[in-house]
């Protein structure tokens, strides 16, 4: 048993876009780390395998997978209670969803850019807006928003991410200062580039240009920002809101 084996104990989190990728290992460190984990994605047969790797490692009841679209309010409300009446009160919040559709603004269509701000964007507001009432009544809870150092440097070709991912820290201060006083803490994070399926279409060249931009001189792992995660979502980070942890290898220095 390692040292961070019990520092969710008993919590119940939701983790947005938890069956691939930054999600599906912060899925994977918080059901680690003692929580039972909500899945929230739209790919049914890879949320299964998650929760069945979940409870290989961890045991049975551990993990439940729902197919849900973050984008649609309806889905968002419906799956939320599910969770609540199923597996309990929920006390930690991931939106890690999110998707690019990149372009230079002049060839950028009106889809893409409304498709990305609503997976991005509206599904913290749709998630956020369904659990903050029982949290605000319990007096406790975490909400940990994905943005990325894009929302912070911007990049070209990317107004539409770069534009959801800075809106995120801006939901996350306002949030946090709506949310403080009943001691729940909301924070994002503001990954770099990290080794993802999101990344693998890079051409050499590309992440040739990425590396010589990392002081570190490597891209992330998904494990990197669950750790991060999990700093956010534990008691180490009790006197942390409102902030943007950027773990990116010193990109932003």
């Amino acid at each position: 048993m390692n040292a961070l084996s019990h520092l969710l104990q008993d919590q119940v989190a939701v983790v947005t876009g938890g069956n691939a990728g930054i999600g599906k290992a912060i899925a994977l460190q918080f059901a680690a780390s003692g929580a039972k984990v909500a899945i929230f994605g739209t790919n049914a047969e890879r949320g299964a395998a998650v929760v069945k790797e979940i409870e290989q490692a961890n045991g049975p009841n551990r993990a439940q997978f729902f197919s849900v679209n973050v984008a649609n309010t309806a889905e968002v409300e419906k799956a939320i209670k599910q969770v609540t009446d199923t597996i309990g009160q929920i006390d930690i919040l991931v939106n890690n969803a999110g998707i690019t559709r990149d372009q230079l603004l002049m060839k950028m269509s009106e889809e893409d850019w409304d498709t990305v701000l609503n997976v991005n964007v509206k599904s913290c507001y749709n998630t956020c807006k369904a659990v903050v009432r029982n949290m605000m009544k319990a007096r406790k809870g975490t909400i940990i928003n994905m943005s990325s150092v894009v929302g912070l440097s911007g990049n070209a070709g990317q107004t539409n991410y770069a534009a959801s991912k800075a809106a995120i820290i801006g939901f996350t201060k306002a949030l946090a200062k709506e949310l403080s006083g009943r001691s729940i803490r909301v924070n994002c994070i503001c990954p770099g580039f990290i080794a993802t399926a999101m990344t693998e279409g890079l051409t050499d060249t590309q992440k040739e240009s990425i590396l010589a931009s990392i002081p570190l001189g490597k891209m992330g792992s998904p494990a990197d920002i669950a750790f991060a995660a999990l700093f956010l979502a534990s008691p180490l980070s009790n006197y942390v809101t409102g902030q943007s942890l950027v773990v990116d290898g010193g990109m932003e220095i």
